[in-house]
């Protein structure tokens, strides 16, 4: 029985597979690889055996401390603290912005190295499959490869979804209702695209 297309599915043993053609595997690709572009570098690798502590304090380790400007890094480096409600709570909105600066500071790098490293991953599996007879090829998933799949999915996702300023709010559900001819509806189809294949990864998880 053949896998189903455009689905994870689980292996015996562990892991997930799925069954990939030619456009799907160059798209994943070109994703990620915008992905990586938009992310930038992560924190610089520490010497061996140095003092984690000596290396979290290191001034050319500490990340930034303001607030990205491009809205998909929004999406992806959040402010820690703050968000929807907090100034209704009586809280000061100068403190949350101190907190979250102090937070990036220390997290954001290691933040980024983790996510270059997921979509790192997803470009090293897809560089080693070359589509069969059929004109698909079975991307087979082990180890800490699901999740890293997983992590780099989810953060393509929100990149989109910030360029196509999709919310939770009810009128983004407009955006699945687009004619053919919008210039949007490429992006739309790959969102929800990026959405099945990470539901049918983390159910085989």
């Amino acid at each position: 029985m053949g896998r189903s297309a455009g689905m994870f599915e689980a292996l015996k043993g562990g892991g997930a597979a799925i069954a990939l053609d030619e456009i799907e595997i160059s798209i994943l690709r070109s994703l990620a690889v915008q992905l990586l572009e938009l992310i930038g570098p992560g924190a610089p690798e520490p010497e061996e055996d140095a003092d984690p502590l000596a290396v979290l304090f290191a001034e050319g380790n500490q990340g930034p401390t303001e607030r990205p400007s491009d809205p998909a890094l929004i999406r992806l480096f959040p402010d820690a603290y703050g968000g929807p409600g907090a100034e209704d709570q009586g809280v000061d909105p100068a403190e949350l912005a101190a907190r979250s600066a102090e937070f990036r500071r220390f997290t954001e790098n290691d933040l980024r190295t983790r996510k270059r490293e997921d979509a790192l991953a997803v470009v090293r599996s897809l560089d080693g499959l070359t589509p069969g007879g059929e004109g698909t090829a079975l991307l087979e998933l082990t180890g800490e490869l699901p999740l890293r799949w997983l992590g780099a999915l989810n953060d393509l996702r929100l990149t989109i979804a910030a360029r196509l300023d999709i919310t939770e709010d009810d009128e983004s559900a407009m955006l699945f209702r687009l004619p053919d001819d919008d210039p949007r509806k490429p992006m739309v189809m790959a969102y929800l695209w990026l959405g099945g294949l990470q539901e049918t990864l983390i159910e085989t998880l």
